[in-house]
């Protein structure tokens, strides 16, 4: 298999995929190492594909079926966990994380997370580094794929009886 062969084999893997493949996985699959898969990744992106590199594998950036919509946080790194329950306790997606760091500007970092299990699986994976949000004393955005803005009112509640809503 040519390397480029092995791109497009790469791609369909994780255009048929539902949830994140990490690096390691695909290179067992294609029988390369993991740092090869990587260069393939960027090389793929660079020419436009839209994969998404998260905290638990690489996926390709799928169409939201519901409502996007943001919502601005304050808290500390300890209780990042129970900001993230409360948002797909309700039906949502967290999509990613923003900060403003004020050299790089914007930084945003995909999460893809709708389940308490892939909560639990992140939290796991970052207990090795530092969240984002430290580069801004807890203040972050994260947008959220919801199926209707009743889920979307419920986790603005939720979090805000937190004291994790800022502006409330």
């Amino acid at each position: 298999m040519t390397a480029e062969q092995r791109r497009a084999a790469v791609l369909e893997v994780l255009s048929q995929g539902e949830q994140p493949i990490s690096a390691s996985v695909l290179a067992r699959r294609f029988g390369v190492s993991r740092q090869l898969i990587v260069g393939d990744v960027a090389l793929l992106r660079a020419g436009g594909a839209a994969i998404s590199a998260t905290a638990r594998g690489y996926m390709i950036q799928r169409e939201q079926k519901g409502l996007l919509r943001r919502v601005a946080c304050r808290h500390t790194a300890g209780e990042m966990e129970a900001e993230l329950q409360m948002i797909v306790d309700n039906g949502c997606t967290v999509l990613d994380v923003i900060v403003e760091h004020p050299v790089y500007g914007q930084l945003t970092g995909a999460l893809q997370l709708s389940s308490r299990y892939e909560v639990r699986q992140f939290i796991l994976r970052a207990s090795a580094a530092q969240p984002l949000s430290l580069l801004t004393e807890g203040v972050h955005l994260h947008t959220l794929d919801c199926p209707d803005e009743a889920a979307f009112a419920r986790v603005q509640e939720e979090l805000a009886r937190a004291g994790f809503l800022l502006g409330t």
